[in-house]
């Protein structure tokens, strides 16, 4: 006992040290403009999106749903607001880890909370004070409702896509699969959803899904580094916009044949994999939607790559290339990220081994499952 708890007091020491070195910290930008531009339409009565935060161009970003939910925000200071962002993405990496790792010994279960705390997209999440963690959350709270039979599957998924667009593709998930109530539980959903912001802010609503919407512009440079998506892979290459979404299709097409073969849980990683890649922006931040993806592998056999691939999503390495990328190796480089996300799509287990499939319940091996 003395010996697991020197471990985790000693990997929690260096990764907190780390935590407050590494460069990259990110000073709750996005939290800053949730706040200010929550503060900017229901204190100052101005219109949501046209909110410039500091005047660095960026203002909101999301549908009016998301600025509802965010909307305590308006009426909290900065260091409450800082408080709660970080105790709210720590719940969101406990639960994660108690759903994927429950069964592990505790010491184990410690680890890869901190784990996930030095995971690059993971500790922007955390540094930005970003959603991204709690819609993951949302999303796989329904692949637990899933696995359990629910009438309620679906709920959450529409929650999370109406405040943020990206989670529907696990809607389509869910058609694909012919999980068509889970499916129109989550449609309806988020119509509800969306309908509610209508009703409290329809001016908001109508500039967002009429432009506001549609204006990649307003999130930052399709060709900056940090867009590791397929979308970002043909700006850096100065590309047409037809050669992404001839991308976007065979990637579609990858899927659908994979997801079809798939497993619950490796229907949901690749998906995840897929909003990455397809997302005409995805910040390096977004990528937490890997996660499911790496926890998968460690669970079906292969922890070395998942350890090799954690690692290099926790290096950083893309940023290498922050000032352009020119050059075949450079090139390769700065797309690490998007080279990865493919890597897990196209080579996933798409269900337990002959040698797992036998372990129906949680062992100290870590053979787990996402349900209780």
């Amino acid at each position: 006992m003395r010996t697991r708890i020197t471990t985790v007091v000693v990997a929690t020491i260096a990764v907190a040290v780390f935590l407050v070195t590494v460069p990259a910290f990110r000073h709750f930008f996005d939290l800053g403009v949730y706040r200010g531009a929550v503060r900017f339409w229901l204190v100052d009565g101005r219109d949501l999106y046209d909110f410039d935060y500091r005047g660095t161009g960026y203002g909101f970003t999301y549908p009016p749903f998301a600025a509802l939910v965010l909307s305590p925000l308006a009426l909290t200071a900065w260091p409450v607001a800082v408080a709660a962002s970080l105790l709210v993405n720590a719940g969101a990496v406990v639960l994660l880890v108690r759903w994927f790792r429950r069964g592990d010994p505790w010491m184990w279960a410690a680890l890869a909370f901190l784990a996930v705390l030095v995971f690059e997209p993971a500790r922007d999440t955390f540094s930005f004070g970003q959603v991204n963690l709690v819609l993951l959350v949302l999303v796989l709270a329904d692949l637990r409702a899933l696995e359990r039979g629910s009438r309620w599957a679906g709920v959450a998924t529409g929650l999370a896509t109406a405040i943020k667009l990206t989670p529907a593709v696990f809607i389509g998930y869910l058609l694909v699969t012919r999980r068509f109530r889970a499916a129109a539980i989550a449609t309806g959903t988020t119509t509800v959803a969306t309908g509610l912001a209508v009703l409290v802010a329809p001016d908001s609503s109508w500039r967002f899904w009429t432009g506001a919407m549609w204006d990649t512009d307003r999130v930052g440079q399709l060709a900056y580094v940090s867009n590791q998506s397929l979308r970002g892979v043909v700006a850096r290459l100065d590309g047409d916009s037809v050669w992404w979404l001839a991308a976007v299709a065979v990637t579609l097409v990858c899927w659908l044949l994979r997801v079809r073969r798939a497993d619950l849980r490796a229907g949901f990683a690749l998906t995840g994999a897929l909003a990455c890649l397809i997302s005409p922006v995805t910040w390096v931040h977004h990528l937490v939607w890997l996660l499911p993806a790496l926890f998968l592998l460690f669970d079906r056999g292969r922890r070395a790559v998942a350890v090799v691939l954690w690692c290099v999503l926790s290096s950083s390495v893309v940023w290498l290339w922050w000032a352009g990328a020119e050059g075949l190796l450079a090139f390769a480089g700065a797309n690490t990220y998007v080279w990865i996300t493919a890597g897990l799509l196209l080579g996933l287990p798409l269900a337990p081994g002959p040698e797992l499939s036998t372990a129906s319940a949680p062992s100290s091996e870590g053979v787990t499952t996402i349900a209780e």
